[in-house]
């Protein structure tokens, strides 16, 4: 099935798209940079660097990092994170739906690959 993948270009330093907001998604379901690194097999280290690349672009940040506590801290998105994801999303669905008929008319031009019962 095909399908659109949207990155997004907000100047020629930065851009965002679907591993970015992934990582985000995942820190809001996690509540952990680490945990969602290790969600996506990425390192600490890359998912940090990130967050801190995502926090740096923006005026407002986009993650908060909480330490201490019982179970050693945490991150949360903020409330300019929520809706950094929400609009990157409700783009992916303008777009997919802008899309769809190019998408069909270029999946029915598919070649039809034996498959190896045959």
């Amino acid at each position: 099935m095909a399908s659109l993948s949207v990155r997004i270009d907000l100047g020629p330093e930065f851009r965002i798209g679907p591993g970015k907001i992934e990582l985000l998604e995942k820190i809001a379901a996690f509540g952990s940079i680490s945990a969602a690194g290790r969600a996506m097999d990425m390192s600490y280290r890359r998912a940090w660097e990130l967050v801190e690349e995502l926090n740096g672009t923006f005026e407002s940040p986009v993650v908060s990092a909480q330490t201490g506590g019982k179970r050693g801290g945490g991150a949360v998105l903020t409330p300019f994170g929520l809706s950094l994801v929400a609009r990157y999303r409700a783009i992916e669905s303008a777009a997919t739906q802008a899309a769809a008929a190019h998408l069909d008319a270029l999946q029915s031009e598919l070649a039809a690959k034996p498959t190896a019962a045959e």
